[in-house]
């Protein structure tokens, strides 16, 4: 028997085709219609389903990161258009399809539109929080927009009378369904607010596909609504359904009966909260009652009701006492007043203006004398001073040392002062000053003296 030159595992024919699959580009990237069975949505995220039509079946998985983004919930029998690739689960050797983009069938231009609408509008701030107006607690008066004919305005009338009868319902019948429904549905939001006689709008419908209930995405309802002066409940569809007017909406109800219970309270819980206001008012006042009754019968066990005699002599024995201290204390004012006022009159005589004149012109007299004094002494102080430098510069004076036979020599100018033969040479004119003129003489001869050594 011949030997076979090579053998390959299951694992690795599996992982051959699955390489031969994903590196066909055409199957990378690829539209399927089909219907959805066995739908199961994992607690992983992933969803694991088959597609399939009138000829055949392909398994399919679509995971959690590609999923969360879908506008809808797929579910058995839905039909589709699903985008992805084709590739195989190396464990079981089966071929599937990995989808990363799915939508309905027939509607997929409806969803893009509905998208592209949304985001436009969140954009602008149609859809913010802040924007939206409370529901009144108390209605006077509820409005109701939609299908006089419906299953919808049945409900909504129907639990609105079962849970407060008393508040009137105005309906406008509109068309909420067809290329007239929008700007009837608008039109209609206009009109009960220019009206006033409502304090809250239902605006909806009962549920539907997407092209009936088309006519709450458009852009038209939805300003209308944010343009409403009065508070707007959506009730569109089912719970899983979502329109533009329920992101416009001040209030979207999960459907027409959920938003007929928000509107109104429930007369049964109402009269259950009377009666709880009416047991804690009762107990209120039963308590003042018996602090009031405890506080008479207070007051009547006094003296002052039992022995008023009594209470008004003690009055009148605390007036006198009282009578007694304003007399005491305004004979002691007055004393003092009085001491002040003599303490203040001395003050005043002291301050009198022709006793401070005569006081003035004693000081003045005194500081004069004084000041004669002072000069008087200063001025023999500094006369002796003047004549002992008088003596001092006589005695130092020049003219006395020529007196005795001295004299000074300067040059022909009288500018210079010559006290050395090295300053002069011969023939020059000096000028001699005595102590009693000024000689004009001629140099014949110069003769220095030896220093001794």
């Amino acid at each position: 028997m011949e030997q076979p030159a090579r053998v390959l595992g299951i694992r690795d024919i599996n992982r051959y085709i699955k390489m031969k699959l994903e590196g066909d580009q055409q199957l990378q990237d690829v539209w399927l219609r089909g219907e959805i069975s066995n739908f199961t949505h994992h607690s992983s995220g992933h969803m694991y389903f088959t597609l399939k039509d009138e000829s055949g079946r392909l398994k399919s998985i679509m995971f959690a990161s590609h999923n969360q983004r879908l506008p809808f919930r797929p579910k058995d029998g839905m039909k589709v258009l699903a985008r992805g690739g084709v590739s195989v689960y190396e464990r079981d050797g089966q071929y599937q399809f990995y989808v990363t983009a799915m939508q309905p069938d027939g509607i997929g231009s409806l969803y893009l539109a509905f998208e592209q609408l949304k985001k436009k509008l969140e954009t602008e701030g149609l859809f913010d929080e802040a924007a939206k107006r409370p529901i009144p607690r108390y209605p006077r008066a509820i409005g109701v927009i939609t299908s006089p004919t419906g299953a919808a305005v049945r409900d909504i009338i129907i639990t609105l009378q079962r849970r407060h009868p008393s508040v009137p319902i105005l309906l406008h019948p509109v068309s909420v369904q067809g290329k007239s429904a929008a700007p009837s549905i608008a039109k209609a939001i206009a009109t009960m607010n220019r009206l006033g006689e409502v304090d809250v709008l239902i605006v909806g419908r009962g549920g539907g596909s997407l092209e009936e209930l088309w006519a709450f995405n458009e852009e038209i309802v939805a300003r209308a609504i944010r343009a409403s002066v009065i508070p707007v409940i959506s009730a569109v569809g089912h719970e899983t359904d979502f329109t533009i007017a329920d992101f416009a909406a001040d209030l979207r109800a999960a459907t027409p009966t959920a938003a007929a219970e928000l509107a109104v309270p429930h007369m049964t819980e109402l009269r259950q909260g009377l009666a709880h206001l009416e047991q804690r008012m009762s107990k209120s006042l039963g308590l003042q009652l018996g602090r009031a009754r405890e506080r008479y019968q207070h007051a009547a066990r006094s003296p002052y009701f039992t022995q008023p005699r009594r209470a008004l002599l003690a009055q009148a024995e605390r007036l006198d006492r009282l009578r007694d201290r304003l007399r005491y204390r305004t004979e002691g004012s007055a004393g003092r007043a009085k001491e002040r006022i003599a303490r203040l009159a001395g003050r005043l005589a002291a301050a009198n203006p022709s006793e401070q004149v005569v006081y003035a012109r004693r000081r003045t007299t005194t500081a004069v004398r004084a000041l004669e004094l002072a000069m008087r002494r200063t001025l023999r102080e500094r006369q002796d001073a003047f004549g002992s430098a008088i003596r001092q510069l006589d005695a130092l004076s020049p003219l006395k040392v020529m007196a005795r036979g001295y004299s000074l020599v300067y040059d022909e100018q009288e500018k210079t002062l010559i006290r050395s033969v090295e300053e002069v040479q011969p023939g020059d004119l000096i000028r001699v000053r005595l102590a009693d003129g000024k000689l004009d003489c001629q140099i014949w001869g110069l003769h220095g003296e030896v220093e001794p050594g």
